[in-house]
């Protein structure tokens, strides 16, 4: 069966870095773009970062930019996020996703995505 497993996250201070991992299997994630989304505490789930499946059409929200650095390595069956300079506004569970290409629009749209991860938290306090 489709399975997507994150992991990677934790307790980190500001200015750290932490690298999420998505782990996926019962498909092939060549075939899919991969996306980064998270929701913090009493707000709305955002699209963090999002990649096709032959790593062009980055995505980045703009909350994010120039900090985080999405990575897929298609042989690993695995899709990464690269989190740097971290603020306590980043502090979110973050889930991984997967859509077709034929799918794929930014900004991200949630409901385009059918199956996801159970979820990472990412806490950054001091």
């Amino acid at each position: 069966q489709v399975q997507l497993v994150e992991s990677g996250g934790g307790l980190v201070q500001p200015g750290g870095s932490l690298r999420l991992s998505c782990a996926a299997s019962g498909f092939a994630l060549d075939s899919y773009a991969i996306g980064w989304f998270r929701q913090a505490p009493g707000k709305e789930r955002e699209g963090v970062s999002s990649m096709k499946s032959n790593g062009g059409g980055t995505y980045y929200a703009d909350s994010v930019k120039g900090r985080f650095t999405i990575s897929r390595d298609n042989a690993k069956n695995t899709v990464y996020l690269q989190m740097n300079s971290l603020k306590p506004e980043d502090t979110a569970v973050y889930y991984c996703a997967r859509t077709p290409d034929s799918l794929y629009l930014v900004p991200m749209v949630a409901r385009l995505y059918d199956y996801w991860g159970q979820g990472t938290q990412v806490t950054v306090s001091s």
